[in-house]
């Protein structure tokens, strides 16, 4: 596997793979890696001849310099594990590789980028949009691969995949969850073993919501979730959204979406952590 730090040598390396007409993959993280990214990377490297995993914490998505500053970095287990999967490239730059200059450029994908997540953390996909759109043109992937964890990332890009006119298939992952449960995340190494220990509950609850959810109304299983999520000491809802699962609008009735997805995230102890998941009804 190669290690490539800038955008020039990334270019040549793929535009001789292109010459020999290889398929190249692309799975954008942002570091410190785990057995999801690991599912995205053998997923790509399935179905591409070349596949190509770049390692950058992107801080133009960062509203909150705090969460920023604690995202962990771990870029040599990172390579490791790439290294492990198969991936043929790793691109890891300098924040100063990426941002010669500040990236001026505004994306607004209404109402996709205005709910949820758009609404709490203002400038947060615009900072995605900056950096996926330029890893999207310099890497001219076949295919790029997302976790569906982050449900609303994946329906913002797929917006500005179709407005700029990228020529690439969005190929969606499932969520890789921990044995209880737990969606697996970067931020998860941030809970203390307390906090970890009731981590699980966020899904426990999404999941007997899909029963409740039969035979009560999506107010009744909005207030079943919170409620039942806020009674765990060490626990805070910021937020539990059902919603159209392809406009990402709230729905009252549950016949008013084809598709519904509910939507949360939760602050889990005392810094806190923030925690999202999702489920399908």
């Amino acid at each position: 596997m190669k290690i490539i730090t800038t955008i020039k040598d990334l270019q040549l390396a793929l535009s001789s793979e292109r010459n020999n007409g290889h398929s190249v993959g692309l799975v954008p993280t942002m570091g410190a890696l785990h057995a999801g990214h690991a599912s995205l990377v053998k997923r790509s490297v399935a179905e591409n001849d070349v596949t190509v995993v770049s390692i950058f914490l992107n801080p133009t998505q960062f509203n909150d310099q705090n969460d920023l500053a604690r995202y962990p970095r771990t870029l040599d287990a990172d390579c490791a594990l790439l290294q492990s999967c198969g991936a043929d490239i790793a691109f890891a730059p300098s924040v100063e590789e990426i941002y010669p200059e500040p990236d001026t450029r505004h994306f607004s994908y209404p109402p996709t980028d205005a709910v949820m997540e758009g609404a709490r953390r203002p400038g947060h996909f615009n900072g995605v949009c900056q950096i996926v759109s330029k890893l999207f043109a310099w890497v001219e992937p076949d295919r790029a691969y997302f976790g569906e964890k982050d449900y609303q990332q994946i329906a913002v890009i797929r917006r500005m995949v179709a407005d700029l006119g990228f020529k690439l298939q969005i190929v969606p992952c499932p969520v890789v969850r921990e044995a209880d449960g737990l969606a697996m995340s970067s931020r998860n190494t941030l809970l203390s073993p307390d906090e970890r220990a009731i981590a699980p509950r966020i899904y426990e609850a999404l999941k007997a919501s899909q029963d409740f959810a039969k035979s009560h109304s999506v107010t009744a299983t909005i207030q079943y979730v919170c409620s039942r999520i806020n009674a765990v000491k060490g626990l805070d809802v910021e937020y539990f959204s059902i919603v159209d699962a392809d406009s990402l609008l709230d729905i009252r009735n549950w016949e008013d979406a084809q598709s519904v997805v509910g939507c949360i995230t939760v602050y889990c102890g005392a810094k806190p952590i923030r925690l999202i998941d999702h489920i399908h009804y």
